[in-house]
């Protein structure tokens, strides 16, 4: 959910921790990124919910998503064989991956007319020319980017 909901990179989601989430402005910080970059991405008012109950039921203290070890995160592998299993199980038939679902992010921004630089500096592209072509640039704020977890909520 995250990975598809702001755009992260399947190390940015495994190494996440508790104090990455930005309740109060709805932002994940992302320390771990490529590069060894910092940045900021929108969080989803749905996957903030679903957080919530994770949190609740989990109680992770450090890492956000718990490794089988103590004191340890997901592996991505792990997320990876989860994310195929859940495919499988729902029928899909394409082969879905974190990679799949982080490239998603961009289009589904820029349907929802999300400005095209802001759809480059969330996922923090070089290259904005794959973009460029679904639509034009326009001033906007980031905190006023409808997340594409959230469209159609009501």
């Amino acid at each position: 959910m995250l990975a598809f909901s702001a755009g992260l990179r399947v190390v940015e989601v495994i190494k996440l921790k508790t104090e990455h989430i930005d309740t109060k402005r709805n932002m994940i910080h992302i320390k771990a990124a490529k590069g060894r970059k910092e940045r900021y991405t929108v969080l989803s008012e749905v996957a903030l919910r679903v957080l919530r109950e994770y949190w609740k039921t989990y109680q992770p203290k450090n890492w956000l998503f718990i490794g089988s070890e103590p004191n340890s995160h997901l592996t991505a592998k792990t997320v990876e064989k989860t994310l195929e299993a859940v495919s499988q199980k729902a029928g899909i038939a394409k082969n879905v991956t974190v990679y799949t679902l982080r490239h998603s992010f961009a289009p589904h921004l820029l349907e929802g007319t999300t400005d095209l630089w802001y759809v480059q500096k969330l996922p923090r592209h070089k290259n904005s020319k794959t973009t460029r072509i679904y639509t034009h640039v326009s001033q906007g704020d980031i905190r006023q980017i409808k997340n594409p977890l959230d469209f159609g909520k009501k």
